[in-house]
C-alpha cells in the first residue's frame, strides 16, 4: 500500500488481516534480516506476512524476495560443537504472500515488481466518506456485530477452501498491452491473479481429471477473467503511469484547474497560491513533470519568470484506454472462442478431461 502519512495505509491492512484466518497470517512489526533464517523448516509456508511500515524492515526485504519468488531461502554458518566447527544448513520453505505499508515508493522497486501496488485515494470525496463513516459509527448506527459475523464468514469460507490444481484454458489469448510496467512479470501477476479468483470460487466450479495423470484440477471461467479485469485495470493503469501516485495526483488537479481557468501557461508562485502549497513542493513537482515530458518551460521576451505549460491533457485518458481496451479486447476474444466451441471440444481440448463432480 502506498500513500502519504496518515491517509489510512496501516488501517487498511489491518481490516485485510481481519479478513484472513489467524492460523494463516502473521503480522510483525520489527524484523531483522537474519530473523527469517530461525523460523522452523515449514512454519512460513503458505503465510500472509504483514510489515506495518517497510522502512523499518529494509534488511529483511531480501530474504522475503527470495522466499516469494524462488519459495525458498538457505543459510550456511559454522556452529560450535564439543568436537570442533561444523558447517550447518538452514533451510525455510515458503511460498509467502507479503502485504507492506510505504511512502517511498522508488525505494521498493524491486518488491513492487513482485507485487500489486495499491494507492490509498487521497481525494477530498474520500476524506469525506471516511468521516460520514465514523460519525454514523459513533452515532451508533452501524451494527459492529454484523460488522464481526461477517468477518468470521469470509474466514471460515476461507478454511474450507482444499489444495487443487487451477487451468486456465483461455490464457493464450489473454495478453496485456506493452504500455504496462515491467510486462513480463506483470504478465504473470495477472494470470496468477485469475488463477487466484478461480481458486476461491473452487466450490462454484465442477472437479475435473486428467486422464493421463489422474489428477484433479477445476478451470477457469469467463467469469474468473471479467472478475479479474474489473479488480485489476486501476492497479495495471497506476503499474503503466511514468509518474508516481502523487505527482500524477498533483498533475491531474492542475490540468483540471486550467481547464475550469482556462489558462494555458502559469507559474510557480500562481499555482503555490490557488493550491495553498508549498513553493518547493510545487517546483519539485514541476521539475518532474518536465523532465518526464508532460509540462514544457515558456520564457517571455523582457521577463526573467518561468512560465509552463501542459503538453497534452488527454494523455493520461489515452493511457488508461489502452488498457481498458486491451483487456476487454482480450476478453472478447475469449468469448468468440468459446461461443465457436462446444464445451466437450474446449475441454477434451485443453487438457483430455472429463469430469468428475460437482461441488456444493
Amino acid at each position: 500500500s502506498m500513500g502519504a502519512s496518515g491517509t489510512g495505509k496501516s488501517h487498511l491492512q489491518e481490516s485485510v488481516a481481519e479478513l484472513i484466518p489467524e492460523e494463516d497470517r502473521m503480522s510483525i512489526t520489527d524484523l531483522s534480516e537474519s530473523s527469517f533464517y530461525y523460523f522452523k523448516q515449514g512454519e512460513l509456508s503458505h503465510k500472509l506476512i504483514l510489515i506495518e511500515d517497510l522502512d523499518g524492515a529494509e534488511s529483511a526485504l531480501y530474504p522475503l524476495r527470495e522466499l516469494q519468488s524462488k519459495k525458498t531461502i538457505t543459510k550456511t554458518y559454522v556452529e560450535k560443537t564439543r568436537q570442533g566447527q561444523n558447517t550447518v544448513q538452514r533451510t525455510v520453505h515458503g511460498p509467502v504472500c507479503v502485504g507492506g505499508c510505504t511512502t517511498k515508493e522508488k525505494i521498493y522497486e524491486d518488491n513492487s515488481n513482485r507485487s500489486f501496488l495499491i494507492y490509498i485515494d487521497q481525494s477530498q470525496e474520500q476524506d469525506e466518506r471516511i468521516m460520514d463513516f465514523q460519525r454514523a459509527l459513533s452515532a451508533g448506527d452501524k451494527d459492529e456485530a454484523v460488522q464481526e459475523q461477517t468477518r468470521e464468514l469470509l474466514k471460515n469460507a476461507q478454511r474450507i477452501l482444499e489444495p487443487v490444481k487451477v487451468i486456465n484454458p483461455f490464457a493464450k489469448q489473454l495478453k496485456l498491452p506493452q504500455s504496462v510496467f515491467k510486462p513480463r512479470r506483470t504478465n504473470a501477476h495477472y494470470l496468477h491473479f485469475i488463477e487466484a479468483v478461480t481458486f476461491l470460487h473452487q466450490q462454484q466450479r465442477p472437479k475435473q481429471v486428467n486422464q493421463e495423470t489422474g489428477e484433479e484440477f477445476i478451470q477457469t471461467t469467463l467469469e474468473d477473467i471479467e472478475n479479474a479485469n474489473r479488480l485489476l485495470k486501476d492497479i495495471l493503469l497506476k503499474k503503466s503511469d511514468r509518474l508516481t501516485p502523487a505527482c500524477r495526483s498533483y498533475f491531474e488537479q492542475l490540468k483540471n484547474h486550467l481547464k475550469h481557468t482556462g489558462k494555458e501557461q502559469f507559474t510557480n508562485q500562481e499555482i503555490s497560491l490557488h493550491f495553498k502549497k508549498s513553493l518547493t513542493t510545487i517546483k519539485r513537482n514541476h521539475y518532474a513533470l518536465v523532465d518526464d515530458g508532460y509540462l514544457k518551460t515558456v520564457t517571455k521576451k523582457g521577463s526573467r519568470t518561468l512560465y509552463y505549460e501542459v503538453t497534452s491533457f488527454e494523455e493520461y485518458h489515452e493511457l488508461q484506454a489502452s488498457i481498458d481496451t486491451a483487456l476487454d479486447k482480450a476478453l472478447a476474444n475469449v468469448k468468440k472462442i468459446v461461443k465457436a466451441q462446444s464445451p466437450t471440444k474446449a475441454q477434451n481440448k485443453n487438457g483430455l478431461t472429463k469430469p468428475v463432480k460437482s461441488a456444493s
